[in-house]
């Protein structure tokens, strides 16, 4: 659709008619709810007929913009702050089976704790066999303590308990995992209900699975009557580039996204960014959440040592080896391919997901004299290369290919005039 509108000169009436029927059909195949397409529908209309587009210049472009707009405004505002106690802040996650819950706990409790807080998760979830093992194990690897909830007693008792350790032990953090069912029921809600009375939460934040669209929004609305929850959390938001229910929840429950999963890893939770859900969603990437991604990853040192290499045009394979390790950090090439401008485009494609371990091989395969002098790795060496690294010649011609483009990339960076203003870190 806006390939068409942007190939326009001029738009007409329409023109904008035609291009947002379509947008309103790819909005309901990605399960938005009805009325909220509508809305947003009338809204793009309204301003997309008026003289910011009409008499524009580049009106293909304004019509995008307006659509990205809009999009924004339907699941903002920006970042939301939580409620959270400086003294001890009790965060309780709800939600159905299987939405989710105890891997968001586990990634919770290592976002605060890289914030500086002392954090401690209480495993409530009774109905679900291993749910409190699971856990243990998720947190184990985030380094976050977990209180201990011996004998078989009750939920509630168990978070009872677990908030007066928390208090008498000096933590400042506790999230609470609750149990869940498969569907919405009277006696969940009323489990749920009193645990809101007995340890009146800073916060009760209802975690749904992205993928299941239309009842991912149904459940959001029976949370919200029953608990008047403060927010929503969307897992499995890496899953979904079509974002049905980031578009809905916020609209029709009128509560804030205050956090997305973005992955498996314990690490793979982001506050929600409406802006840059908008840009993923029509495929403009979400280039400032990889730059975060980097810059985590990459520490003042690395980056300095960047800096010098690039002054002096001495990038060899070794640098090649450290940037790939960087890019099996980041997460699945699927997932990377979302955040870059027109990378949407590679998530039906066959991605070789091995193929950074391949290329990992094919360098640990060189000497060190090799990795240090591409230039010097001639036909027979190529041939151990590729037979010392279970890879072929082909592969190992295709990334001394590729070396040799990054290596004229870097030496172009020196030569840039940006490059006055001191190094900024990009990914290749």
């Amino acid at each position: 659709v806006f390939k068409k509108l942007r190939g326009r000169g001029k738009l007409t009436e329409a023109n904008i008619k035609d291009g947002l029927r379509e947008v309103r059909l790819a909005l309901l195949e990605a399960d938005v709810n009805y009325k909220v397409v509508k809305e947003f529908i009338e809204n793009v209309r309204e301003r997309a007929l008026g003289q910011e587009v009409i008499g524009s210049l580049m009106p293909g472009q304004q019509v995008i913009k307006i659509v990205h707009e809009e999009m924004v405004k339907l699941m903002g505002p920006a970042e939301i702050e939580l409620n959270l106690d400086k003294k001890l802040s009790v965060i309780m996650l709800v939600g159905l089976q299987g939405c989710g819950k105890t891997t968001m706990c586990a990634k919770l409790a290592l976002f605060f704790k890289k914030k500086d807080r002392k954090v401690i998760a209480i495993p409530c979830d009774r109905r679900r066999p291993a749910a409190a093992a699971q856990l243990h194990e998720l947190c184990r690897k985030a380094g976050v303590e977990v209180y201990d909830a011996n004998g078989e007693r009750k939920p509630l008792e168990i978070a009872m308990a677990g908030v007066s350790e928390a208090k008498s032990r000096g933590f400042d953090m506790v999230l609470i995992d609750t149990g869940g069912r498969l569907h919405v029921d009277d006696e969940l809600m009323k489990e749920l209900e009193e645990f809101k009375r007995q340890i009146a939460p800073q916060e009760i934040l209802l975690v749904v699975d992205a993928m299941t669209g239309q009842d991912a929004v149904k459940e959001a609305v029976e949370f919200e009557k029953r608990l008047n929850i403060d927010g929503v959390i969307l897992t499995k938001l890496d899953g979904d580039a079509r974002g049905g229910a980031a578009l809905s929840v916020r609209k029709v429950t009128g509560k804030p996204i205050k956090f997305s999963g973005i992955g498996e890893k314990v690490d793979a939770i982001e506050p929600f960014f409406p802006d840059r859900i908008a840009s993923r969603i029509l495929g403009m990437g979400d280039v400032l959440t990889l730059v975060e991604k980097v810059e985590t990853l990459v520490s003042e040192k690395e980056r300095e040592k960047w800096e010098k290499k690039i002054a002096r045009n001495a990038f060899s394979l070794e640098d090649l080896l450290d940037q790939l390790r960087l890019t099996k950090k980041m997460g699945s090439l699927q997932e990377l391919a979302q955040m870059i401008p027109g990378g949407r485009n590679l998530q039906g494609a066959a991605v070789d997901e091995n193929r950074v371990l391949r290329m990992e091989a094919i360098i640990q395969s060189m000497t060190v004299e090799e990795r240090r002098d591409a230039d010097i790795i001639d036909g027979s060496r190529r041939r151990r290369i590729a037979e010392g690294s279970g890879t072929s010649v082909q592969e190992v011609n295709s990334l001394l290919k590729q070396f040799d483009q990054a290596r004229k990339m870097v030496k172009g960076l020196k030569k840039n005039r940006f490059m006055r203003g001191g190094f900024k870190w990009q990914l290749s």
